[in-house]
């Protein structure tokens, strides 16, 4: 079946077993060799990482890699970067109101935000049907980088039209860049806002979903699915999440999930939520064992992904990575034989 002519969440929830989607890119430096600063500098250095993986475990599924700093840099924010660890935005780009008027918005491509559009470009064309991902951040969360993630908390408290500005500010430069990543092919992309599972289910949805209502009613369609990832994000936050109108949420290990499917049944699809930092220090039995745990919960539900709660960190033993991918294929084989043992 087609994710061009279907969609993404038709294509899953029309599969005949559980599929797996690990989000790591940085998991597939230990196959290439390559560094995370070549990652989010280089497009040809991300696509090898993520075509490595691919390779390696068999997914579905191809990620661009999860940048969280490429959007603020692109409106002028300092990151560092370093070859062993994530980039990071270095203090304060904004602090007061007359700052966020005279920001001045990017443009889809300026900065890093190229890296990772050629990088889907180059997955797209190397990827044999497979579906393409690209990843971006969340509006809350590029704002709270830009203003100070515990300063824009407080702000939503103390100081709200402060951050609904810059929310404005920011969140037509994340349409533009999701509608380029559909313009380019991609079937999807994943809009990570791992800072609004920070705040209370009110705060959410005043200064979270609307502003992701606005990049799914410009980009999301029969061709094109909107992922809204939130690492943070409890059941007392769901509803509030799935009035984005995305279609699938993708949570990290905070999320009750099977809670979850049950109250996002017909909604959306739900993706996760196997700790990072789990799959990291394994070993591989624990991981399969938690990976079954989860699909057994989930068992017979064609509206469920099995992946990390959040991208997986560099140096992630591929095994152990395996080790989450074989879990929904040995389970498939368990619902096919009842005889069968997962992991036999």
């Amino acid at each position: 079946m087609s994710a061009s002519l279907t969609g993404l969440r038709a294509t899953i929830e029309a599969s005949p077993r559980p599929l797996a989607m690990p989000i790591g890119a940085y998991a597939g430096l230990v196959l290439t060799g390559g560094r995370v600063r070549d990652v989010v500098s280089s497009p040809s250095a991300q696509a090898a990482s993520v075509l490595a993986l691919g390779e390696r475990l068999g997914t579905p599924f191809l990620l661009t890699a999860m940048d969280l700093s490429a959007e603020a840099e692109a409106f002028g924010a300092s990151v560092r970067l370093s070859d062993g660890e994530m980039p990071a935005v270095i203090g304060r780009l904004v602090t007061r109101d007359a700052e966020v008027a005279g920001l001045s918005g990017p443009v889809p491509g300026d900065a890093r935000t190229r890296v990772h559009l050629d990088a889907a470009a180059m997955l797209v064309a190397a990827a044999h049907g497979r579906p393409v991902l690209g990843g971006m951040i969340g509006p809350f969360s590029l704002a709270a980088r830009l203003f100070g993630v515990a300063e824009a908390l407080e702000a939503t408290l103390a100081e709200p039209e402060t951050i609904m500005s810059l929310l404005e500010r920011v969140t037509p430069f994340l349409v533009d860049y999701a509608l380029e990543f559909k313009r380019i092919g991609a079937a999807g992309v994943i809009v990570a806002e791992p800072a609004a599972g920070l705040l209370s289910p009110r705060g959410l949805a005043r200064f979270s979903t609307p502003f992701l209502r606005r990049i799914v009613e410009a980009a999301q369609d029969e061709c094109f699915a909107i992922v809204l990832h939130n690492c943070g994000a409890k059941i007392v936050h769901l509803d509030r999440i799935l009035e984005s109108g995305a279609d699938i949420c993708h949570f990290g290990a905070p999320m009750d999930l099977p809670a979850a499917l049950a109250r996002a049944a017909g909604r959306a699809v739900i993706c996760g939520n196997v700790d990072p930092t789990f799959i990291h220090s394994g070993p591989p039995a624990a991981v399969h064992a938690e990976a079954s745990r989860l699909l057994a919960a989930a068992a017979g539900n064609r509206s469920f992904v099995l992946s990390s709660g959040c991208d997986l960190p560099p140096g992630t033993p591929i095994e152990n990575v395996e080790a989450l991918c074989a879990a929904a294929a040995d389970w498939t084989a368990a619902e096919l034989d009842p005889v069968a043992e997962p992991g036999a």
